[in-house]
């Protein structure tokens, strides 16, 4: 075994990439450490690629190992099985700069591992892999055109921080995540507390300037360890075969991507497309690789007409000038029993949220390597196949369902109240029931109104818009409100949430090199002034949260105990606990800090059940008068329970007058009586007055 590694400073931390000690047999095989959290990643191709493909087949998996935090999953199964939202979110910042960065042509099935085989709770992981699944592929003989590498900036007392520890990311402002070469960024993910757009600039130039440092030392490190790119796989598309479909089908779709209709124009490109098939395969109608370079150049054709059209005729596919959006209709209200709902459309993107409150059951519980925890707020996304006139799968959601989710989700935690505000749970579904373009935006816009109507008392509005690119040279346009086709054949995906002030989250997705600063500036610029738009509208529909709840929506109430009190509530086994809800039919829920909820749709139940809550933790003081309950009468006086506990209020302590008998006072056993305390010693045993009641005249209940 001879190993190799390599040292690169990234901001105040080294990170240590090494191979040859472990997976040998694996196209290219690393491990990056960084304190003591190490991570692997692999590189493997297949030998050949499958005939009639025209596209890169590549498949990117990570997995936290529990052990690599010393930890065990909980459950009944302990073996890792199905990825977490967490490794799924990896799995996507992994992919997304390495694909566009693949030698064009190369068409193997290639397959990018990641695994954190170690980890100390503070240096994070995500990015780690990153630059592991790089460095795998960049000492690989698989053609990868140049390294990426990736770092997390962070904003902490107006200062940035590169590759914040787990503590700091907690205080930071921003969570941005970036990745792409020595030359360019190819990927952004971020989530920022209302930040300016100068700022995140700024962040993203400190944040590129590290990755270049990254990229050229894993190039160098490369050119010596690594292995000579297997080129000879790379299939280039004959010329006579790009004439021929440029010959059949130029004209033809000059027209058709005029036509601004999706469906139909989208059948009528299917239609050129099949003609085209038809003509050009009948010689060899069975060659399955003839029509894949034939399918390739008819996407390549229809890409270049499309950014033709726009760099020159400043026109777009459906008519709209580059920096207009599209029709916006708003409905709010739509579901008569959901706690909250909205139907946003923008032109035929349409998203149907909903939103439910509840208490803290409701939370999404998860486990990862800090441990279990749950989540007070989650946005869920879902993608059917009729949003786009489609036949397709129903499950479990996919990646991009969750990645977009996601996005929204953060995008909306900023506005939200604090816990002790709004102690409620909130779930946010996002069901897109038409698409073409941005439908994680859409997300947006209709969640932040649903949460308005459901009556969450939300700190600010936000809005969300997808940016796109065309780039040709040092010419360039940048398109608001991007289409599903614009998205496709276009450079760029940038998608920013929040409002006129500043930014709440922000992604981009880059498929070529070459865009600079400048032109993320003009389209930051460009995106603020469609957020400003279309918040403008929504706030049209809906100017303020409901004053409110739905009738439907549970209640909950707030009360704050002494953390010694938890135990009293709960009782042993939790028998205390249940017994209050079986008796009052509410939910309640305690935390460490002795901050107790009880949620109910039932008024009177809620009312006993804080009663109950208040009995068992409340404190009597001397000096002050209850209302209690005669629990027994015996002949030197009655025993009153108050706040659970009993006191004696003596024979002589029960009326203004001289009693010879108890019996002679108009009080039973069960009755309520009004008492004060006189004295509580150190035994905790409690002297109680009526007489001193009587003689105040003015009762204090409690």
């Amino acid at each position: 075994m001879h190993r190799e590694t390599i040292e690169i400073p990234v901001g105040d931390k080294t990170l240590r990439l090494e191979t040859g000690k472990i997976a040998r047999q694996a196209g290219g095989a690393v491990l990056v450490h960084c304190g003591e959290t190490v991570v692997f990643a692999s590189a493997c191709a297949a030998p050949e690629a499958a005939e009639g493909i025209d596209f890169l087949p590549l498949r990117v998996d990570y997995q936290e190992k529990y052990s690599a935090a010393g930890r065990t999953a909980g459950g009944f199964i302990k073996r890792e099985g199905r990825p977490s939202e967490r490794e799924i979110l990896a799995c996507r910042l992994i992919d997304r700069p390495l694909r566009p960065m693949f030698e064009e042509g190369y068409h193997n099935e290639v397959q990018v591992l990641s695994y954190v085989f170690s980890y100390d709770n503070i240096h994070a992981p995500d990015v780690l892999a990153i630059c592991a699944s790089s460095a795998a592929l960049a000492i690989s003989d698989i053609p990868l055109v140049k390294p990426v590498g990736a770092v997390r900036v962070g904003l902490i007392n107006k200062q940035f921080i590169i590759n914040p520890t787990a503590d700091e990311i907690k205080q930071s402002e921003l969570d941005l995540v970036l990745a792409g070469t020595e030359d360019a960024i190819l990927m952004i993910e971020g989530f920022s507390n209302f930040l300016t757009e100068e700022l995140v600039l700024e962040a993203i130039e400190l944040g590129h300037a590290a990755i270049r440092e990254i990229c050229l030392a894993i190039s160098g490190w490369a050119q010596k360890v690594g292995k000579p790119k297997n080129k000879e796989m790379l299939r280039r598309i004959p010329q006579e075969i790009t004439h021929a479909v440029h010959n059949a089908a130029a004209t033809l779709l000059e027209s058709a991507l005029r036509i601004s209709k999706k469906q139909e124009r989208e059948k009528t490109l299917a239609a050129i497309k099949a003609e085209v098939l038809a003509s050009l395969l009948a010689a060899d109608p069975a060659s399955k690789q003839l029509k894949a370079d034939v399918v390739l150049t008819y996407k390549n054709l229809q890409s270049s007409l499309m950014r033709k059209m726009i760099l020159k005729e400043k026109k777009r596919i459906d008519g709209r000038a580059l920096d207009e959006i599209r029709p916006i209709d708003i409905e709010q209200s739509i579901l008569p029993r959901t706690h909250g709902s909205s139907l946003f459309t923008r032109g035929e993107t349409q998203a149907l949220a909903v939103c439910t409150l509840g208490g803290e059951n409701s939370a999404q519980r998860f486990e990862d390597l800090h441990g279990e925890k749950t989540q007070r707020f989650y946005l869920q996304y879902s993608f059917p196949p009729f949003s786009v006139g489609e036949v397709g799968r129903i499950g479990s959601p996919g990646r991009r369902e969750i990645g977009h989710g996601k996005l929204a989700e953060r995008a909306l935690s900023s506005i939200l109240p604090k816990k002790e505000d709004f102690p409620y749970v909130i779930r946010l579904e996002s069901n897109i029931t038409e698409s073409n373009g941005s439908s994680s935006m859409a997300s947006v816009c209709g969640g932040c109104l649903c949460l308005m109507d459901a009556g969450v008392p939300i700190q600010r509005p936000v809005s969300g818009i997808a940016m796109g690119l065309i780039l040709e040279g040092e010419e360039y346009a940048i398109l608001s409100d991007i289409l599903g086709a614009e998205d496709a054949l276009g450079d760029m995906d940038f998608k920013i949430t929040g409002d006129e002030e500043g930014i709440t989250a922000f992604q981009m997705d880059i498929k070529v090199e070459g865009i600079t600063i400048a032109i993320m500036r003009d389209a930051l610029k460009a995106a603020k002034k469609g957020r400003s738009h279309i918040l403008k509208k929504m706030l049209q529909a809906c100017p303020h949260s409901r004053p409110e709840m739905a009738a439907h929506a549970p209640r909950i109430v707030v009360l704050q105990i002494k953390p010694s009190k938890i135990g009293v509530v709960i009782g042993p086994g939790g028998k205390q606990i249940r017994a209050i809800v079986e008796e009052t039919g509410v939910q309640i829920d305690i935390d460490d800090s002795g901050l107790v909820s009880i949620a109910s749709n039932n008024a009177e139940g809620m009312a006993r059940a804080k009663e109950i809550v208040l009995n068992l933790t409340s404190e009597m003081e001397i000096g002050k008068t209850y209302n209690g309950r005669i629990t027994s009468v015996m002949p030197f006086g009655y025993f009153v329970e108050v706040f659970g506990k009993e006191g004696l209020c003596h024979i002589s302590e029960i009326s203004e007058r001289r009693l010879q008998n108890i019996h002679d006072a108009p009080f039973h056993q069960g009755d309520m009586i009004d008492v004060k305390v006189l004295d509580i010693n150190d035994r905790g045993q409690i002297k109680l007055s009526h007489r001193a009641v009587l003689e105040q005249q003015h009762p204090v209940g409690r």
